[in-house]
């Protein structure tokens, strides 16, 4: 589907120079000489490279939709990650690159979205947060309590988290998936 350029939104997929590209930013412009255009960033499904280009009002990008379907994660493999369709219980492989630093985040069973175009797999999206026990953390410095002061733990899977001075070890908490940030003590 074709759109113009001042119709591009952030999250939106689209074909630029016979690649697939997200856009990540996006603002339209309005110089005091010449006309106005779309400053915008897009980000190379594939290979991960940036583009910032300007684009005038009339110019026209391609538009694509991709087709989301919740697999469930099964286990790893070397360097692939193994997945089952919900639905048809069929089994798909993926290179561990395409979650980035996320996989880290992985559990049994976890329910994944995976994002396909023309067949093939794009893209992986893990739940926003999960819930991970602390292994270990450094014991309370006293005299921090004036203002909200954050100590180092390691996760159960070797990731390490600043988290309040409250947190001990073997407490769980909740832990955002996309940048791997305390959120909050769970709920037990």
């Amino acid at each position: 589907m074709k759109i113009g350029a001042n119709e591009m939104k952030v999250g939106n997929v689209v074909e630029y120079q016979g690649k697939l590209c997200v856009v990540t930013y996006t603002m339209h412009v309005q110089p005091g000489k010449g006309g106005a255009y779309i400053q915008t960033e897009l980000k190379c499904v594939t290979d991960g490279t940036k583009y910032n280009e300007r684009l005038r009002s009339a110019d026209v990008v391609e538009r694509v939709f991709l087709e989301e379907k919740p697999f469930q994660f099964l286990y790893k493999d070397a360097e692939q990650l193994v997945f089952m369709d919900q639905d048809t219980f069929e089994q798909v492989s993926i290179d561990c690159d395409v979650l980035g630093s996320s996989v880290a985040f992985l559990q049994d069973g976890m329910i994944v979205n995976l994002s396909f175009y023309e067949g093939k797999i794009i893209s992986a999206s893990l739940p926003q947060t999960v819930i991970m026990t602390i292994e270990s953390a450094d014991p309370v410095v006293k005299g921090q309590t004036a203002s909200s002061s954050y100590k180092p733990a390691f996760l159960e899977n070797g990731v390490r988290v600043m988290v309040p001075q409250h947190i001990d070890s073997g407490m769980r908490i909740v832990v955002n998936t996309a940048d791997g940030s305390y959120v909050e003590r769970a709920k037990e």
